[in-house]
């Protein structure tokens, strides 16, 4: 995999059936290792390791409602309340990012209400806070931990 616009980190691989596999230290499980996922947990330990995010208030491949289809959110980070601080859409770094993926996480963000949402590929990173359910405004620097959110 390429070396990613993130901090680097530490990460354990494995082959398992010729694939090669990355520890999900929030899953707690291994999962195949494709261009979306080694953005995913590259994010995973950006927000633990340099945002100060607790494992505990981090979800994964969540399932939500989206015009009555069944889709998944990336990562949800929580509140302690257990309401929905960020959600964060990762896109494989060969995916360029456009107004279309922000449009897709902005349409997500309406069934989870989050205030923050990030779009990454690992390269670029937009963070934008949600002003209300359709108007947002872009950040200079992704959220990081304070337990008075």
């Amino acid at each position: 995999m390429i070396k990613l616009n993130l901090p680097d980190f530490d990460c354990k691989l494995r082959k398992n059936a010729g694939k090669t596999e990355v520890f999900d230290i929030i899953r707690k499980k291994y999962v195949v290792l494709q261009p979306e996922e080694w953005v995913r947990q590259g994010f995973i330990h950006f927000l633990i390791n340099q945002s100060d995010f607790p494992k505990s208030l981090i979800k994964i491949e969540s399932g939500l409602k989206y015009n009555r289809l069944d889709k998944r959110s990336d990562i949800q980070v929580l509140n302690s309340d257990g309401t929905t601080f960020m959600i964060v859409e990762c896109k494989s770094f060969k995916v360029k990012l456009d107004q279309k993926a922000l449009d897709q996480l902005t349409m997500y963000n309406k069934t989870i209400n989050a205030r923050y949402i990030v779009l990454t590929n690992g390269i670029n990173h937009f963070c934008c806070e949600m002003m209300n359910q359709s108007k947002y405004e872009f950040r200079d620097q992704i959220p990081v931990y304070s337990k008075n959110a």
